[in-house]
């Protein structure tokens, strides 16, 4: 009887790692809620293009306006480019496989993605969409007052700072381990 006891207790011992690694698959409606999300930018985007389309026909836009929501629209495309790399390459880095090999619109990206890779992509889209707030705000200063300036300025100089000190750390992360 007492032979039984390492069997049973070795089997409840594989049986956590099991459930531990089936757990990955709790992110699934999480990644599905990002794709719903991607779909409202998506809409949104349809939304500014007909308002710009509307406001060129009436001939009432200025420059600056017309610019503002170009800006507008590049904006919801870099979120949208970020929603893709988060959903793709996090499902792919801590999910499950895409099994896209040879597929011929597999993103280049991909095909190196780690977790690495993926916050430094993530990282400097951050910086990207950040640059295009800074710029709206810079093209409309007048409308703000020093301090939001000051201030959108310093966290956008902070998103710097974090995603080079993100891949200078990834980048001697990679070089001992290539060492390795």
């Amino acid at each position: 009887m007492n032979e039984n006891k390492p069997l049973e207790t070795e089997q409840k011992l594989r049986t956590l790692p099991r459930w531990i690694f089936m757990s990955r698959w709790l992110q699934a409606p999480l990644y599905i809620g990002l794709i719903v999300a991607q779909g409202v930018y998506v809409w949104q985007f349809w939304m500014e293009l007909v308002h710009l389309i509307s406001a060129m026909q009436d001939k009432g836009m200025t420059e600056t306006a017309l610019m503002l929501v170009v800006l507008g629209l590049i904006d919801v495309v870099m979120i949208s480019n970020l929603l893709v790399m988060v959903i793709v390459g996090g499902w792919e880095t801590f999910v499950s496989r895409l099994d896209l090999h040879h597929h011929p619109d597999q993103p280049e990206w991909l095909s190196h993605v780690n977790a690495g890779v993926l916050k430094v992509k993530l990282a400097t889209a951050i910086i990207g969409i950040s640059s295009i707030h800074l710029l709206k705000t810079f093209i409309n200063a007048s409308s703000y007052d020093e301090k939001t300036l000051l201030w959108q300025t310093l966290i956008h100089v902070t998103f710097v700072i974090s995603a080079v000190a993100i891949a200078y750390t990834e980048k001697i992360l990679a070089s001992t381990h290539k060492r390795h």
